[in-house]
């Protein structure tokens, strides 16, 4: 009686093939040591099922066809070839956009008299030292209770500080040349800013005043309330986004550096705003964009569709600005601009305006869709182009609604009081829109709106497109369809499979 003889255990791994794939134990058979279940004490992660069939029955030694693979994230359904055709595209755009910084770059802001109007004065830090209550009739020129009609606003305001109670406020500077110097500021009942004792205001300096006028009160230290709100700001986004919420603040910081040290001094120097603007927006996307997002294909993908969703936003507005006849001159900030330096093109100003507010918008707009059309891919890569544009267009549709109608109401917030006076002098309409402060910001809101609404389906499409072209990949995935179609499962790649570059 001869003694059956078993295989050994673990079964002999066979002789790999030329095509097999490292780490796939279909492609050779092998039963990796986790084949039937996670090891005690780690969890099974990413189950694929294998027939007997695709694995070769059972494989050498009686090893069964089913495997657990423990994949880690999808990977990026991206070629070579097409990492080529995407760089080929943005390397020059790049480049472009390097040499336009360096070129435009200014030295800083062009130096200038100071006007002492509006915010071209001289300031300085201040703390209010000491509060005394005395009778307005005592520091009034006045003198007298007015007789006129106190229904009025001009007549009450008269009322008041001719009979009202009224505060002598001391201050002391704390800042600058006059360090320690103290002067006295009168505070009216009807004033809407109320100094208290020990409050840190901004003071303004005017050299060619009388002694006791050239200090002034003209706003409120805001400093650690401000710093605070940013500090809780930026814990947020750190706590709940951990490494990419810190690179969206390292990005928010270089933006901002960029807006304050090129965009803005290189407008005040007399370049085009509309060039400075172009240049600038496509440093910021570009640094935003990768330094968030990681460098990979559907990154690029993004920065494709933000770019051709900014060049409608330009065209457009400068189209309708120049149809309009808006001048960008409309308040009093504008106007000490236009009279500081004449050279600066007001009317491209407010398309620089234009096209740096819907650079941020566009960036989450583009984002979102060409991650929907990748995430739809890897949930199924036999849809096509044409189904996964029309799956991610559906998603962009929901998309569209909202962030055009934030759009909207964030610049009706901002103009709230201006469509108050509206509203206050019962103006139609007509006669609303019709004028130039308001016609701005529906130019504004409205060629912005029409880029974010074009955004969604150019990036879409380009998604689809870069996804489906990826001929590899297809092939892969429409295998992997079969075998879910025969109830085979989709084939699985062990622990030490390769993930393809994104």
């Amino acid at each position: 009686m001869t003694t059956p003889q078993h295989p050994p255990f673990p079964p002999r791994r066979p002789r790999r093939g030329p095509n097999a794939e490292e780490g796939d134990g279909l492609a050779t058979g092998h039963v990796p040591a986790f084949a039937h279940g996670a090891p005690e004490g780690r969890p099974e992660t990413g189950h694929g099922h294998g027939s007997g069939a695709e694995g070769g029955g059972q494989g050498a030694g009686g090893g069964h066809g089913h495997s657990h693979t423990h994949s880690h994230g999808p990977a990026a359904p991206v070629s070579r070839h097409l990492r080529k055709v995407i760089a080929a595209v943005l390397i020059p755009f790049a480049a472009a956009v390097v040499v336009g910084l360096a070129v435009l770059w200014p030295g800083g802001a062009p130096a200038h008299e100071r006007t002492g109007v509006g915010f071209d004065r001289q300031t300085q830090e201040a703390t209010v030292t000491k509060v005394v209550a005395l009778s307005c009739q005592s520091v009034n020129a006045s003198g007298g209770t007015p007789t006129g009609d106190t229904s009025t606003a001009e007549g009450s305001s008269a009322v008041q500080q001719a009979t009202g109670e009224c505060k002598r406020a001391t201050i002391r500077v704390d800042t600058g040349d006059d360090k320690g110097r103290t002067f006295n500021e009168i505070v009216q009942p009807d004033q809407s800013r109320q100094l208290h004792e020990g409050q840190k205001v901004v003071v303004a300096y005017e050299p060619s005043a009388p002694k006791d006028l050239q200090y002034s009160v003209t706003d409120i230290n805001r400093r650690l309330p401000l710093a605070l709100l940013a500090g809780i700001f930026a814990l947020a986004v750190v706590v709940v986004g951990r490494l990419r919420g810190l690179m969206a603040l390292v990005s928010l910081t270089i933006s901002f550096l960029l807006l304050n040290f090129f965009i803005l001094p290189a407008i005040l120097q007399g370049s085009n705003p509309l060039v400075v603007a172009v240049i600038g927006s496509s440093a910021i996307m570009l640094i935003a964009l990768y330094l968030c997002h990681g460098l990979s294909a559907r990154t690029s993908v993004a920065v494709l569709g933000t770019l051709i969703s900014l060049l409608l936003i330009g065209v457009l507005g400068s189209l309708f600005i120049g149809w309009a006849a808006l001048t960008g001159n409309t308040d009093d900030n504008t106007g000490l601009i236009h009279g500081l330096y004449p050279s600066i093109d007001m009317s491209g100003l407010l398309l620089a305006g234009v096209i740096i507010g819907s650079l941020g918008v566009l960036d989450d707009v583009t984002v979102t869709q060409t991650s929907a059309v990748w995430e739809l891919h890897e949930a199924n890569p036999t849809m096509g182009w044409r189904g996964l544009y029309r799956a991610g267009i559906r998603i962009g549709r929901d998309h569209i609604a909202s962030v055009v109608n934030t759009l909207v109401l964030a610049y009706a917030g901002a103009a709230l009081p201006l469509l108050l006076l509206f509203s206050i002098a019962q103006s139609g309409v007509g006669t609303v829109a019709n004028s130039e402060l308001v016609a701005e910001e529906i130019v504004r809101t409205l060629v912005g709106s029409i880029g974010l609404v074009a955004s969604v389906p150019v990036t879409t499409a380009l998604a689809a497109l870069v996804v489906s072209a990826d001929r590899p990949t297809a092939a892969a995935g429409a295998a992997a369809g079969a075998g879910v179609a025969a109830g085979a499962g989709a084939p699985a790649r062990g622990g030490r499979g390769r993930r393809r570059k994104r």
